[in-house]
């Protein structure tokens, strides 16, 4: 396994990445590997016009087995594909129809003499061959190189403070960007420790913390046969603001909350006695409003160090700074 921990900085959203470290490798990562949920995502298969003229008489079925590898070197994969035989043929909706399928490791399909596509896909990774079944004569195994491999994502706050799952999520999309500038997404919504198989290449990951500015980018390089483990470092950390008359007494309620960045722009509101939010490093402003008036204090977040506010009764804002929020 390849184990990588990315350290990120940023101040209100995003930026710089350290180099990775503590490389590890297995080659044989993926043996234990459990499918992913979901609708596989196969590669886009291009129609072509089969050499047979329609009408031809039928033949008999002949017997194609098929197996598949993460790297040409590698072992056939016993678990974990998913196996689909394309008609070369547009149906009258214009997509290839689908002739056979198989799950598992290796398979064996029964087909025609003719031109068919088969695709095996491994989670997000797959690859499809072209495939020709003669009428007579020996027919080799198929075996299909995937070049794929996958990583597990994860994160923590500051130096090494662990992130409750719920609180983090990640997207993975491509590394190149598109002719309108954006990259293309590949997986969203992803949790932390979920192994997504991909095909060999560079993947350019984003990781939220808790939703409002705590974000992070990194690029991780997928490499065919190998599982890299990535963690990325959030310089932010989590706040509870409360409204209190004296130092270490209870919060009000019914406070209504807005927080300002040192430039002045809101990043959160709420309405409660405890507003609980994951916030970059830096500088902030907490405006608490209750019963007509208005209070403020100013207050700062490190990495990791999650902390509690109190805006004290007696720190009313000044009068300039309550218009906006009345």
């Amino acid at each position: 396994m390849t184990s990588i921990k990315i350290a990120t900085g940023l101040c209100v959203a995003l930026v710089s990445i350290a180099l990775p470290y503590g490389i590890a490798f297995s080659q044989d990562a993926f043996k234990d590997f459990k499918q992913l949920g979901g609708t596989q995502k196969m590669p886009k298969l291009n129609a072509f016009t089969a050499p047979a003229a329609p009408g031809a008489e039928k033949t008999t079925s002949r017997d194609i087995v098929m197996e598949a590898k993460l790297t040409s070197d590698g072992q056939p994969m016993m678990e974990g594909l998913a196996w689909r035989v394309f008609s070369p043929i547009p149906g009258p909706d214009g997509k290839l129809p689908m002739l056979a399928s198989s799950d598992g490791g290796s398979a064996e399909f029964h087909l025609s003499p003719g031109d068919y596509f088969v695709n095996v896909s491994f989670g997000r990774a797959g690859v499809t061959k072209k495939l020709n079944v003669p009428e007579s004569g020996k027919i080799d195994k198929q075996v299909l190189i995937l070049d794929a491999g996958g990583f597990v994502l994860n994160a923590v706050a500051g130096t090494d403070k662990r992130i409750s799952p719920n609180q983090l999520k990640f997207s993975v999309y491509s590394s190149d960007t598109q002719e309108d500038g954006e990259r293309r997404l590949v997986m969203s919504d992803v949790k932390p420790n979920t192994v997504i198989r991909l095909n060999a290449g560079t993947y350019h990951v984003v990781s939220e913390y808790g939703g409002i500015n705590a974000v992070v980018r990194a690029d991780i390089q997928v490499e065919a046969g190998k599982l890299t483990e990535a963690t990325l470092q959030h310089h932010a950390a989590q706040v509870t603001l409360k409204l209190v008359s004296e130092h270490g007494g209870e919060a009000i309620a019914d406070t209504a909350w807005s927080v300002l960045t040192g430039s002045g722009d809101i990043v959160n509101e709420s309405v409660s006695a405890f507003s609980t939010m994951v916030l970059a490093d830096g500088e902030y402003t907490a405006i608490a409003r209750n019963k007509e008036k208005v209070y403020q204090r100013n207050f700062k977040v490190a990495g990791g160090q999650d902390s509690d506010v109190e805006v004290l009764m007696k720190d009313q804002a000044p009068e300039d700074a309550t218009g906006d929020f009345e």
